[in-house]
């Protein structure tokens, strides 16, 4: 039986078949994604090691969130590295897309319409961008809203995204410790 060592869990999504996906290195941890069975059986792992603050392509520096698209690829929030990185079911790298900031959120709905958290752009982190929820199509990358963080602070601002059926965007805010609901206006 293999052991793992998991220093710092930020995240697990589970698969429709009940495979599930764990990311693994909040903060300066393994800096790794862990993709187990529906048995709990290891895998493999992407990226990793104790302290690894990787930019190479497929290594992370603190992932910090995990969704899948309706094609089953697996978009990893790779905030330390200010990127998106987007993989298939076996592991192999798909995508690497910065145009979305310093990602710490991400929501994919129904229609791949892809919703992405930056709660840390600014002086500190990630200089010239601007702190917010950007909106794109998954499928293309390309971005076509931005909701800009109304509360420019330090510390983190919206971490954790979610919307529902009508297009309304729930925002996670840790360092303010509270969640938001931004409606959707319709013309």
């Amino acid at each position: 039986m293999m052991k793992l060592i998991l220093t710092d869990l930020q995240l697990s999504l589970v698969q429709p078949n009940g495979d599930f996906w764990i990311a693994d290195g909040h903060r300066g941890g393994n800096n790794r994604i862990i993709k187990f069975n529906s048995d709990g059986e290891f895998l493999f792992q992407l990226g990793g090691g104790v302290d690894d603050t990787s930019r190479e392509s497929g290594g992370f520096n603190d992932p910090h969130d995990l969704k899948m698209d309706s094609q089953g690829r697996l978009f990893v929030a790779d905030r330390g590295n200010n990127r998106i990185q987007i993989f298939n079911q076996d592991g192999e790298l798909l995508d690497i897309w910065t145009q979305f900031g310093r990602p710490s959120g991400i929501w994919i709905d129904d229609n791949d319409k892809i919703f992405v958290a930056d709660g840390m752009s600014g002086e500190q982190w990630n200089r010239g961008w601007e702190r917010g929820i950007r909106i794109g199509d998954a499928s293309t990358g390309y971005v076509t809203e931005f909701i800009p963080d109304y509360e420019i602070e330090n510390g983190s601002g919206i971490e954790f995204l979610a919307s529902d059926n009508e297009g309304n965007i729930y925002a996670g805010q840790v360092g303010r410790q509270r969640f938001e609901k931004y409606v959707r206006v319709r013309p």
